[in-house]
């Protein structure tokens, strides 16, 4: 029998975070589409922040990407935040768009360039001591379109010893996590492809290190929930990047593509222990055509119903199934949570928490889409240059 009060508690201690980056202008390889009202500074971003959170009570923490998000006072924007119920969240780097990084970054053959990405890194631990921030989220796009390009044993020494580098700088309560991507931009080798890459240059470099699981960044038919029990279990997973793709890049919505997938990864997050501060339920989304705010919602919105199938799940009935050898009945077990609708409960939580039961509808009635429109006008919107 399920306990309704129990997985009501849990959903209450879920924090997802949001990304500046979704907030302003963004597009494809082929044109930026510009939308009325988008932010045109890091505090504007931040305002829009609030309105996620303060209609869905589950978003309190903003990422920040770096140099997007740059101000001279970072210790002034994380006030800022925090005057609108907000927190900075984790710090990302950027190392990819810049002529010198061309043939890499951290890997680069020039150890000129490689000081430059390393010194760009460790901005971004100085910038996580101003802001309070815990996690620094790093993501290279370093490989190589041919082969004998380079070398790709090297390749992989020069990228040990920057994260090192790194890491030996990131302060006690501070961590570093390593995303992976199997292509893109490299069309031969990256140097970063896979889980298991990320695996092993966080278990050399230690405590602070940990790997993060971006959902878009597998190949088609990847088990994902397999990658993310295996990283429980070895306690390293230090987090996640929702998003959602159908064939490649990742800027969907979280669960747009493949929502019994989610259910399947957060019920390994359930299984596993991992329903805690300690591993980051963060969003990486670009919204290109679709309304940003409103997507922002939906995507927190769908990580909340995930999350709540999963917590439904009865794990006596399924353990007894699988002691069993019980196939169909494990699997029915599993099915039965993914196919109860979980919208009834999310809306009571949120109205015992003083929230509209239904955000999207909420915001819609506040009237800042319109209200940013007529007042953010002229001036460089941020992020992307566009």
């Amino acid at each position: 029998m399920t306990d309704v009060a129990a997985v009501k508690a849990a959903l209450k201690t879920q924090a997802i975070e949001t990304p500046s980056w979704a907030y302003g202008n963004s597009g494809t390889r082929f044109k930026v589409f510009t939308q009325p009202g988008v932010p045109r500074s890091p505090r504007e971003k931040l305002d829009d922040a609030a309105k996620v959170h303060e209609f869905t009570g589950a978003a309190p923490t903003v990422a920040l990407h770096i140099p997007w998000d740059r101000v001279d006072d970072y210790a002034a924007l994380a006030r800022y935040a925090e005057e609108r119920g907000l927190r900075l969240g984790a710090i990302n780097s950027n190392t990819f768009q810049d002529d010198d990084y061309r043939l890499g970054s951290v890997c680069h053959p020039d150890a000129a360039v490689r000081r430059k990405a390393v010194a760009h890194l460790l901005e971004c631990v100085d910038i996580m001591d101003a802001t309070g921030s815990r996690d620094l989220k790093l993501w290279f796009a370093d490989g190589t379109n041919y082969p004998g390009q380079d070398d790709i044993r090297a390749r992989q020494d020069r990228l040990a010893e920057a994260l090192a580098t790194v890491h030996e700088r990131l302060g006690d309560d501070q961590r570093m996590l390593l995303e992976y991507k199997f292509f893109e931009p490299a069309f031969y080798a990256t140097d970063v492809p896979d889980w298991g890459t990320a695996y092993a240059h966080c278990l050399k470099l230690g405590e602070k290190a940990r790997v993060v699981v971006d959902t878009g960044h597998h190949a088609p038919g990847t088990n994902i929930e397999f990658i993310v029990a295996t990283l429980l279990r070895e306690g390293k997973l230090g987090g996640f990047d929702f998003n959602s793709r159908f064939y490649a890049d990742d800027d969907l919505m979280v669960g747009a593509a493949d929502p019994f997938q989610l259910f399947r990864i957060m019920y390994e997050v359930v299984r596993g222990g991992g329903f805690t501060p300690g591993v980051a339920f963060m969003l990486d989304q670009c919204h290109n055509i679709e309304a940003k705010i409103p997507a922002i919602i939906r995507s927190v919105m769908n990580v909340q119903e995930a999350t709540a199938k999963a917590l439904l799940v009865d794990r006596a009935a399924l353990a007894s199934a699988q002691a069993a050898g019980d196939v169909l009945a494990a699997n029915a077990v599993l099915m039965d949570a993914y196919d109860t609708d979980v919208r009834p409960l999310l809306a009571e939580l949120r109205e015992e928490q003083g929230l509209d039961g239904d955000p999207v509808a909420a915001y819609h009635r506040s009237g800042w889409a319109a209200k940013t429109a007529g007042e953010r006008v002229g001036g460089a919107q941020a992020g992307w240059g566009a």
